[in-house]
């Protein structure tokens, strides 16, 4: 009886582990962009469409940007990444905002 309680125990607490995982937020860019940004080209047009808040910049956007505001009491800063104003997490990079037009 112990050893058949010790195995589900175990077996819940394996469950429990993957369920609870943190979801994988930096999935990547696609390839083709991945070369255009490696060889310095632009961004293509649309590219500000596939981010919202909530989400985590990648890092090759977050490269790219210019630091508008530095960090406030919460840790908010906002960049510029070709014209588009973004507010997020400094070490998080989760989106808190994205804002249109340049400053």
């Amino acid at each position: 009886m112990k050893t058949l309680m010790f195995v589900l125990s175990i077996s819940t607490l394996l469950l429990s582990h993957s369920a609870m995982a943190k979801p994988e937020h930096d999935k990547g860019l696609p390839p083709g962009l991945e070369k255009k940004l490696e060889k310095g080209k632009p961004l293509p047009p649309g590219w500000q469409k596939k981010l919202s808040a909530g989400q985590y910049l990648h890092d090759d956007y977050y490269r790219r940007s210019t630091v508008l505001k530095r960090p406030n009491a919460d840790g908010i800063i906002t960049i510029q990444v070709e014209g588009t104003i973004i507010e997020l997490f400094e070490h998080s990079r989760e989106i808190v905002r994205i804002l249109e037009g340049k400053r």
